[in-house]
């Protein structure tokens, strides 16, 4: 599916996205008219890419009114412009009504198997543990569906909640699924292919927790991808508060079922490591670059691998009113150890491509996502100078270039305690806050911390 790109003036071989056209935010001419939601009213957003293109389930929401249960599809032929095809279903499935009283469908996860589509729904209502992951099925991406019932549920008085599922096949090809939430952290059980429900009794083997006595002990939204390259299993979740400063965090595994392990070797389901905000390696939060308003709490992601290109799939609040989610789509690139970093800026076509060297120079928005931080984060000014030398709020010291897309930054004097030394990918992007091209970075430094820059210059 091929993408528009903008061959930068400045240099004729680095190609930049063409404009994804606009986009108005917080339009309160559309509450009622969801043929114009596009991104708008998205949230828990699960990706399947089919033979008729992408298709996104969501959670049943809306601004300005009481959402209509169903789950929402939306399709795409390029990743990039949505358009809203209906509910899935006519309303909640009888089963969901009775066991859990849910009066909306959250958290789908739609997969393929053996030419069906089976679609994993979750039932419950906010803050209760009486909750169940429904299975639908239909031999079409838009249906009908048919239902099959509960896959599992969970009770009041049970230690963990039924919600937020994602299918997935190990390398191996057994097919398993991963499910939970704030009360008794992320699970998995084995499926049966044939069924896809859950081949013995039980909840399954505990994955991630955190310590939920804490305000901030919230960890939900679980995904695992294999990486075939890395030969590792990463298991995505949302950490904190849904509202406030949900944020994305990552660790991974030999196997499917753990442990996971962040960069620093902790364990995803050590509930007892404090501080909890350091365990898992924080790969987007909240976040604002220059006078735009930004994004709060972006997380409930899934992952697509489009034949080798990963993009990571989520929901953010806007900075202007956080009761406004909007649908965001970013590329995923790889560490060369291992770890999974995304781009800036959503995506709007960009490829990945060797980057001339004469490009860097100049002044950069660097952001920085601290685990530690709550809410939105801002840039800080970087200057790389041409003899390699490089200043900035963060302190001061050299830069490196490969020649070919990774950026190492150095700092040999810090203003503040965190990570000495920086490696980024560079990519040509469109800067959606300016509406224009912009060369960007993505990385970790060596505290395993995500880091961000958008070159400030004119692309």
């Amino acid at each position: 599916m091929g993408t528009p790109v903008h061959r930068s003036e400045a240099d004729g071989s680095l190609l930049f996205p063409e404009s994804p056209g606009e986009q108005k935010l917080y339009d309160t001419s559309i509450l009622d008219k969801e043929s114009a939601w596009g991104t708008h009213n998205a949230h828990d957003p699960g990706i399947i890419k089919t033979p008729d293109g992408y298709y996104i389930f969501s959670t049943d929401v809306r601004v300005g009114g009481e959402p209509v249960p169903g789950v929402m599809v939306r399709k795409s032929a390029d990743l990039i412009h949505w358009e809203w095809v209906h509910y899935a279903l006519p309303g909640i499935p009888e089963i969901a009504a009775e066991w859990a009283r849910a009066t909306n469908l959250w958290a789908p996860d739609v997969v393929r198997h053996n030419g069906k589509y089976r679609m994993y729904y979750s039932a419950s209502s906010f803050g209760s543990r009486q909750s169940l992951i429904g299975l639908q099925t239909a031999d079409s991406i838009e249906g009908p569906w048919t239902d099959e019932g509960a896959v599992i549920k969970t009770r009041e008085e049970d230690h963990l909640n039924a919600i937020d599922a994602n299918v997935v096949c190990d390398a191996e090809g057994r097919m398993w699924m991963v499910y939970g939430s704030f009360f008794g952290g992320i699970h998995i059980v084995e499926l049966d292919k044939e069924s896809g429900k859950p081949l013995e009794e039980g909840f399954g083997r505990l994955l991630a927790v955190r310590d939920k006595t804490t305000e901030d002990g919230a960890v939900e939204g679980p995904y695992i991808v294999y990486n075939e390259q890395f030969k590792k299993y990463y298991l995505f979740v949302s950490y904190d508060s849904l509202f406030e400063d949900y944020n994305v965090r990552v660790a991974r595994a030999d196997s499917i079922t753990g442990p996971y392990l962040d960069a620093h070797g902790r364990d995803m389901k050590d509930s007892t490591y404090m501080p909890q905000h350091e365990v898992g390696v924080k790969i987007l939060g909240g976040y604002r670059f220059g006078d735009d308003a930004g994004w709060i709490a972006p997380g409930h992601n899934s992952v697509l691998n489009d034949n080798g290109a990963y993009y990571m799939v989520h929901h953010a609040r806007g900075g202007e009113n956080k009761h406004w989610p909007y649908l965001h789509i970013r590329k995923i690139l790889w560490t060369e150890d291992g770890w999974p970093v995304v781009s800036p800026e959503r995506y709007a076509g960009e490829a990945e491509q060797d980057i001339p060297a004469g490009r860097i120079p100049g002044p950069w928005d660097r952001l920085v996502h601290d685990p530690s931080a709550h809410g939105q984060v801002s840039p800080q000014l970087l200057t790389l100078q041409e003899s390699g030398e490089m200043t900035g709020e963060h302190g001061i010291g050299v830069w490196s270039f490969d020649g070919r897309r990774t950026l190492t930054l150095s700092w040999s004097d810090l203003s503040e305690g965190k990570g000495r030394e920086e490696k980024v990918q560079l990519l040509p992007a469109w800067d959606w806050e300016k509406d224009k091209p912009a060369l960007v970075f993505t990385g970790l430094n060596d505290s395993g911390i995500a880091v961000w820059g958008k070159q400030a210059s004119e692309a």
